[in-house]
């Protein structure tokens, strides 16, 4: 029972179990969150402040236990002001009612010289049992899940309960006491159910304290984090103990300790003839159909092994070790016999495993060539096009790319003054051996086949491997080897952690890829907004600058923004304008030293031809798209910075400058001046243009934030 503690009171520990058929793994870490916040609303509405909670899941409950609770909330007493005196009876008997007092309970007071009516309320304080006991229903019917649903009889009325899977049971003690409530004609009481194997009948919990243990005892660990440690350990060991690596998988981890109430990690053995597939394939396979881990060993005992035939043209970044022939299950049983456990599964990974290496075989009798050609099936976007059109434009801008020298054969030095290293040094890009001509070339082929393997089996089976899948199957048709990585490689980067390509090849064609995505997507008006960014433009933005910066590509925004309309669309975008002079008059304002005079001729021309008015909107629409697109990487950049550490007041310097759009340029100023400000030089140049800048405010002169950036950057 409740204990005293100085200066708090009697305190008491409360346990609630909310059971069911099985949670979802997924929704499990939402549905403590959200038992969290609806136990902390009811206990805050009812004055009770709630301490530190202990909330656990497993696949068949939900529990919280609250400790350090109130026997009762404490009394409240509180005041409500009324009408004044003299008001209407009707008045002064509404406000009554609404505080649920008698008249002659009112007291008057002086309010700034008026007698005014109040009401003094007393709140009785409550026992917690029945604060609880009013809690539990209201916490369970306003539960949010991702899915739920209603069964049984009641499930014809649609405002009967529901939960995520029919609910059946509800333990609530309260210092070992019932706290009596009832939700869908369930019953709260004092017991629960153990292992669905390994216990039958019912458990009688006595408290809080004993909940945990009891539900042990019974093969129950119910400490979601508990679980995710035996299996986490367990595995590991397992591939030790056969002398292999467990290759880490922290998603897999938790997925396990929310699909078992009792883990037990296990090791099997597949055949080493599935080796032939890509070891990626193989992971997806266990990881995603079965749920199980994979382990890696030194390529020593692979070549023992006698296999030996895993494909390596186009090796992942797998570190020294391969894949072996090894499957790490999490059983939710301790069987006597593991063995039968390990073989049941092993069966069932053989057939999901037979299904990969069909497609792997079935897609290889196509070309990747021949694979491309359905790609004028699928929408690319309703507004831009097949996955075709979009792969027509990658390859010619890629080709340009190289052609213009922005992407170079061998390794892009650092050059010019303006250019100074930044940061850690980036890796050298491997030399390509050929002229500009074959880089240009080699980059148009790669470009043409990034997307071929989006039509093939095993890309339709596992999404998450398109353009790796691509890069094997052009090693395996003898494709060079730099077409062959660029294929792989073209999505890079992804994440945080992602390898930014370096290999020409690579390079021209994953900058291609991402320019088109997010220059198509702004001239036609599809923007990120505040809280949507369905084609994830400010991930791949941050990617792109991350590839210009680290490989030093020099890129002009605007000069690529034109060329991307002239090669994508450059009939639609000028064909019905109707003077000639305008779009030379807005391209010569817009970017008088970036677009050369063939493409204007070659965009004029087409103007020449037009009859239609309308397409003054046009050339409009993408003026304006240009300058959202400049805007947009300004902020990309400033926000890459900013989480880098630099002064947001050195990155607005230098942007208040203007006129510039090469990325590379843009972040050698802002490291440049971050260096000099820290100098003895910096420090007094900024002293002297605030004393300038204080001695202009006192003359009632103002300096604004870009005046003061671009003096100061201009300085630097």
């Amino acid at each position: 029972m409740g204990s005293e503690i100085s200066g708090v009171g009697v305190v008491s520990d409360f346990l609630l179990e909310l059971r069911c058929e099985e949670i979802p793994a997924r929704m499990q870490a939402g549905a403590r969150a959200e038992l969290e916040k609806l136990f902390r609303r009811e206990l805050d509405a009812a004055g009770v402040t709630v301490g530190d909670l202990t909330i656990w899941s497993t696949p068949r409950r939900l529990a919280l236990i609250a400790r350090g609770l109130p026997l009762a909330t404490e009394a409240v007493s509180e005041e409500a002001k009324g009408p004044p005196e003299g008001a209407p009876d009707a008045a002064i008997d509404g406000f009554c009612r609404k505080a649920g007092v008698e008249r002659a309970a009112l007291e008057l007071r002086d309010v700034k010289g008026r007698m005014t009516y109040f009401a003094v309320i007393e709140q009785p304080g409550r026992a917690m049992a029945d604060v609880l006991a009013a809690a539990i229903p209201a916490i369970i019917r306003d539960f949010s899940w991702l899915k739920s649903m209603r069964w049984g009889a009641a499930s014809i009325a649609t405002e009967s309960l529901r939960w995520v899977r029919p609910l059946s049971g509800i333990v609530a003690l309260l210092d070992g006491e019932v706290v009596p409530c009832e939700v869908g004609g369930i019953a709260s009481g004092r017991e629960t159910a153990g292992h669905r194997f390994h216990h039958e009948g019912p458990i009688t919990i006595g408290s809080a304290d004993d909940y945990a243990e009891k539900l042990r005892a019974c093969h129950v660990i119910v400490d979601h984090e508990e679980r995710a440690a035996i299996i986490r350990n367990g595995a590991a060991q397992a591939a030790a103990n056969a002398g292999l690596t467990l290759v880490a998988d922290e998603g897999l981890v938790i997925e396990n300790a929310g699909l078992t109430e009792w883990p037990v990690p296990l090791l099997g053995r597949f055949d080493e003839a599935f080796l032939d597939v890509p070891p990626e394939v193989i992971q997806l396979t266990a990881r995603v159909n079965q749920k199980y881990f994979v382990a890696t060993r030194a390529p020593a005992q692979a070549g023992a092994s006698g296999s030996g035939a895993q494909s390596t043209e186009v090796p992942a970044c797998a570190g020294t070790h391969i894949l072996a022939n090894a499957f790490i299950c999490t059983a939710n049983i301790d069987a006597i016999d593991p063995a039968v456990v390990v073989d049941g599964n092993r069966k069932v990974l053989a057939a999901r495993l037979s299904d990969a290496r069909f497609f792997w075989e079935q897609d290889q009798k196509k070309t990747l060539a021949e694979h491309a050609k359905g790609l004028s099936r699928i929408t690319f976007h309703e507004k831009l096009g097949t996955v075709a059109d979009k792969v027509d434009r990658v390859a010619k801008l890629a080709r340009w790319l190289c052609e213009e020298g922005i992407v170079k054969p061998t390794a892009n030095p650092r050059e010019g003054g303006d250019l100074p290293q930044i940061g850690t040094p980036s890796p050298e890009i491997p030399a390509f051996a050929g002229t500009r001509e074959a880089l240009a070339n080699m980059a148009e082929q790669a470009a043409r086949l990034c997307k071929a393997d989006l039509v093939t089996e095993m890309v339709g089976e596992f999404p998450e491997l398109q353009g790796l899948m691509g890069g094997y199957y052009a090693a395996k048709e003898g494709l060079p080897q730099e077409v062959a990585a660029a294929i792989r490689d073209h999505y890079k980067p992804v994440g945080q952690g992602d390898d930014v390509p370096t290999a020409p090849v690579t390079v021209a064609v994953s900058l291609a890829d991402k320019l088109d995505n997010i220059l198509s997507f702004f001239r036609e008006g599809i923007r990120p907004t505040g809280s949507s960014d369905p084609f994830a433009l400010r991930r791949q933005t941050i990617a792109l600058i991350k590839q210009l910066s680290q490989n030093s590509v020099r890129l002009s925004i605007e000069r690529v923004f034109f060329q991307h309309i002239d090669i994508g669309s450059q009939d639609d975008w000028y064909a019905d304008i109707d003077s000639v002079g305008d779009v030379l008059r807005k391209l010569a304002l817009l970017a008088p030293n970036v677009i050369d005079d063939e493409l204007i001729h070659r965009s004029l021309d087409a103007a020449e031809a037009a009859s239609d008015a309308t397409r003054e909107q046009i050339i409009e629409k993408d003026l304006n798209a240009l300058d959202q697109v400049l805007d947009f990487f300004a902020d990309r950049l400033k926000v890459q910075q900013r989480e880098a550490g630099v002064r947001h007041d050195l990155i607005d310097a230098v942007f208040a400058l203007g006129g510039e759009d090469d990325l590379v340029r843009l972040l050698a100023r802002v490291h440049a001046l971050q260096a000099f400000v820290t100098t003895e030089d910096g420090a007094n140049l900024l002293a002297g243009y605030k004393r300038a800048a204080n001695i202009l405010k006192k003359e009632g002169h103002s300096v604004t934030p870009a005046q003061a950036g671009a003096q100061n950057a201009d300085a630097g």
